[in-house]
């Protein structure tokens, strides 16, 4: 289970102020001192991802709510089982109910599907990668779900990492200087340059930067390209990127590439389905 994001209080927080707004009317509706019990049951078999932001919601809206968890994320659920337990102040959980059960169901489903990209390419020692093709404000959160999958992160933001594209090399007069930028600007930080041509990975390869992304490459071109590092007196990490799928994933894997980026685990979602049972 990987380590929750430093800003999961502020997405919690946002998260509410959304919802809750000026006060939930219609929880005061109910006495304030109804008590009631219940659980979350998932529809459909998934990877559990999102435990974290579930109880801090819970815990801001009533610290006395009481959550029983039969699953960690990063395990996985079975269509109908009781994911937790809840017991406490009605109005608190009838509030936080719809916020807790979206971060749940939209982080499940970013690790459910990462895992599947993952067991689609295992053995093959290539890892699966993340993109920043995440919802806004919620990039830490789906990056957290991808490694409950099994994934790994790419960058984080435009912080964390140079990338290099075909604009950045036209600004810079060519791919070598803007490596040699990316260099002095950025010192320490990793610099990956993309490239669409085999012609374009001979000249990122001079420039030694330090793993180069094969965008949109077809499979006889991925295992030239593959080769081609291979020989070359400084070989470097290479990503594959662009139009992969599940049921193309293995293929791509299997021309010897480092890593996958596959922007769908984060963009292309479909929430697991959850369901809160109450009992007043």
């Amino acid at each position: 289970m990987p380590e929750p994001p430093r800003d999961l209080a502020q997405q919690v927080e946002a998260a509410l102020r959304e919802d809750v707004g000026s006060g939930d009317v219609t929880a005061a509706l109910v006495p304030a001192a109804q008590r009631v019990r219940g659980s979350v049951i998932t529809r459909e078999s998934a990877i559990l991802a999102g435990r974290p932001w579930a109880e801090a919601i819970f815990r801001r809206l009533d610290p006395h709510v009481q959550l029983t968890w039969h699953a960690n994320d990063g395990e996985p659920i079975a269509a109908n089982q009781v994911i937790f337990e809840i017991a406490g102040a009605a109005r608190a959980i009838l509030t936080g109910e719809r916020t807790a059960l979206n971060f749940l169901q939209l982080l499940s489903a970013t690790a459910t599907a990462t895992q599947r990209f993952v067991q689609a390419v295992a053995g093959t020692g290539c890892a699966i990668l993340d993109t920043r093709k995440t919802l806004p404000g919620l990039r830490s959160a789906q990056k957290y779900a991808v490694l409950c999958g099994g994934g790994r992160n790419h960058r984080m933001g435009l912080y964390d990492r140079v990338l290099i594209k075909e604009n950045h090399i036209a600004a810079a007069g060519s791919l070598a200087a803007a490596v040699r930028a990316a260099r002095s600007h950025a010192p320490g930080l990793t610099v990956e340059v993309e490239v669409e041509t085999l012609q374009q990975l001979a000249q990122a390869l001079e420039a030694a930067p330090d793993i180069i992304m094969l965008d949109e490459f077809t499979l006889a071109d991925l295992r030239t390209a593959v080769a081609v590092n291979r020989a070359h007196a400084r070989p470097v990490l290479l990503e594959a990127s662009g139009s992969v799928s599940l049921e193309t994933v293995r293929t791509v894997a299997e021309t010897g590439v480092d890593f996958v980026s596959v922007g769908g685990l984060t963009k292309h979602v479909r929430a697991v389905d959850l369901s809160m049972r109450l009992e007043f």
